[in-house]
């Protein structure tokens, strides 16, 4: 009976610890809404062309910053392309580097990506890529 209890106590105690509190919840919800709101000033201006590519096309050289779970490469002011992870480098928006490990030299859907921490050196994170969405300047 003893034991039973406190195996009981001890899973309660463990739940009620991943428990997020009133303002945890709050903070949550306020980081959540500037992040889209990062991401919305981003992308502004730019329209989606509609396609949805599963390989970036070569780039001579592109930007790239974290907003969540979404990844914007830059080509320019005019062209950007836009993936959905399914989370796991949130660290790109804070600056940690993104490495990718491609097969074929391309960035592809799937492709699994690996965030590192600049001082550090150490990994903080891996993400997989979805289908890239192309958005240009009108």
């Amino acid at each position: 009976m003893t034991r039973s209890l406190t195996l009981t106590l001890l899973a309660a105690a463990t739940l009620s610890a991943c428990t997020q509190t009133p303002a945890e919840s709050a903070r949550a919800i306020q980081d959540a809404a500037a992040t889209q709101l990062a991401l919305d000033k981003e992308l502004a201006g730019l329209v989606p062309t509609g396609n949805r590519l599963t390989c970036l096309p070569p780039l001579p050289s592109a930007h790239v910053e974290g907003y969540g779970s979404t990844l914007v490469y830059s080509v320019s002011s005019r062209q950007k392309y836009r993936t959905e992870t399914g989370g796991g480098c949130e660290g790109v928006g804070r600056g940690d580097i993104l490495v990718t490990t491609s097969n074929g030299g391309r960035t592809c859907q799937g492709d699994i990506s690996q965030t590192i921490d600049r001082t550090s050196r150490f990994p903080t994170g891996s993400c997989a890529f979805g289908p890239f969405v192309e958005y240009r300047r009108p």
